[in-house]
């Protein structure tokens, strides 16, 4: 509507300069046009005057051709009572009328070859021009004069007023009906969307976002939907980790507080007792030791800190160190570990990549049956390897797959303790294997059993 009326107001208000501008072009043009025509072989052919007066005429001009003698030879005139030539005009402070007394204007075409003026009618109080131009013949020479209206007429300016108002009443009412389509099609979506966020807000996740036929809005549905998910799945987490944090650390006080309690009551004076007592409390204490070493590596990785010291080393040898350390819970439950492995040099921290290698293993211990098999090889390619433990133990269900890497996510939901987990073992894994951009995953079947994995670079080399 803005622009409909600016282009309104600056077309009227330009109008009558662009008109001005226009007439002086066109009658140049018609002045070079009708002198062509007029002469033939270097002379005046009279058999060319009907069509170049009929120019003159197209052109709502009047027009003279006066020779030496001050003689008018042609006129046409398609301006009737208001052409100036029959009239007195003042050019120059010059009164004269043209087609009594041309010499004024004769003169000046001598010494120009064209003349142009503006003057104002008093007939029509309208600015007019006239215009001479000199034609030069073999025999003689001639004398060119044009006068025509340098304003549009006053109905020429209200037809087209007339006719731009009706034209914009109708760009404007279509523009409001497509507004108003656009306007419903994209808020209608975003206030449905409002309630959902609204609900979000509230912490109802089971808001659902729609979106509609703009893809940007499809795309603001999706990326809503998925944020939904993931605040209902870290919902989930914070009250899993609350339950497990609380339970984890009020269980080990809880224990040490009674053991406490019985060497105080019962067990004081009797040495062997007093020691079994004493010996729960340094395992819930080593625990409880554990459990906030591990919180605070994991917060300190999160967040960034972690240094890696990388150097070449033999993957094999921290292997074969970390299966000696297992030795005797292995042979306790009859477990078989089948090492499929070659010597391999990475370019790592050995340290960190042993504790990722001492959590695959651990896991694979605590979810194996007694009397089963764990497999563990290194596969080689050209630039990396790939180290893998298998268990063929409970495996894990496909919905927990995603998750187990988060800190404090237990597949079993009765937050069974495990007195030598803290359940921040696959979280640190996960800080470590990213800190030294390496792929990880898992692959597990129910009753079938799992296999975790990871990959690094052979060499420095590689890895630069």
């Amino acid at each position: 509507m803005m622009i409909l009326l600016v282009l309104g107001v600056l077309q009227t208000a330009l109008i009558r300069p662009y008109y001005r501008n226009d007439r002086l072009k066109t009658i140049e043009v018609l002045a070079d046009t009708i002198i062509d025509e007029l002469l033939e072989n270097g002379n005046v052919s009279k058999a060319n005057t009907d069509a170049a007066f009929k120019s003159i005429l197209n052109n709502r001009a009047c027009a003279y051709i006066i020779n030496d003698n001050g003689q008018i030879i042609y006129q046409s005139d398609a301006l009737g009572a208001t052409c100036m030539f029959s009239h007195e005009i003042t050019l120059d402070n010059n009164t004269f009328i043209l087609s009594k007394n041309p010499d004024y204007l004769m003169e000046a075409l001598r010494n120009e070859n064209t003349y142009s003026r503006t003057v104002t009618s008093e007939i029509s109080s309208r600015d007019m021009l006239i215009y001479g131009s000199l034609i030069k013949s073999d025999l003689a020479n001639y004398y060119l004069f044009i006068n025509t209206e340098l304003e549009p007429v006053d109905s020429l300016i209200g037809f087209f007023a007339k006719q731009y108002f009706l034209i914009a009443v109708l760009i404007a009412m279509i523009a409001v009906v497509i507004s108003l389509f656009l306007t419903n099609k994209l808020s209608l979506p975003i206030v449905k969307m409002k309630k959902e966020a609204d609900k979000l807000v509230n912490g109802d996740y089971s808001a659902s976002f729609k979106g509609d036929s703009f893809s940007e809005i499809n795309d603001l549905a999706d990326t809503l939907n998925n944020a939904t998910n993931k605040l209902s799945k870290m919902n989930e987490l914070r009250k899993d980790l609350v339950a497990n944090v609380s339970h984890d650390i009020k269980t080990p006080l809880t224990m040490i507080k009674a053991y406490s309690e019985m060497i105080r009551d019962i067990s004081g004076d009797d040495p062997q007792k007093r020691n079994e007592h004493l010996n729960v409390i340094i395992k819930e204490a080593d625990y409880l030791d554990r459990l906030v070493v591990d919180m605070r590596e994991l917060s300190q990785m999160e967040a960034g800190y972690i240094v890696l010291n990388r150097d070449n080393f033999d993957i094999k040898e921290a292997a074969l160190d970390i299966i000696e350390l297992y030795d005797s819970i292995l042979k306790k439950r009859n477990i078989t570990i089948n090492a499929r492995l070659e010597s391999a040099f990475v370019w790592a921290d050995e340290i960190k990549i042993s504790q990722v290698i001492s959590n695959f293993l651990s896991n694979a211990i605590n979810h194996s049956y007694d009397n089963s098999i764990i497999d563990m090889s290194i596969i080689n390619s050209e630039d990396k390897l790939r180290f893998e433990i298998r268990d063929y133990g409970s495996g894990i269900n496909e919905e927990d797959l995603p998750y187990i890497w988060d800190r404090y996510y237990k597949i079993d939901k009765g937050f069974k303790r495990d007195i030598k987990s803290t359940g921040l073992g696959l979280a640190i894994v996960k800080a470590i294997l990213e800190a030294h951009k390496a792929r990880y995953g898992v692959i597990s079947k129910v009753n079938e059993g799992s296999t975790f994995y990871f990959e690094l670079s052979r060499d420095y080399e590689e890895d630069e």
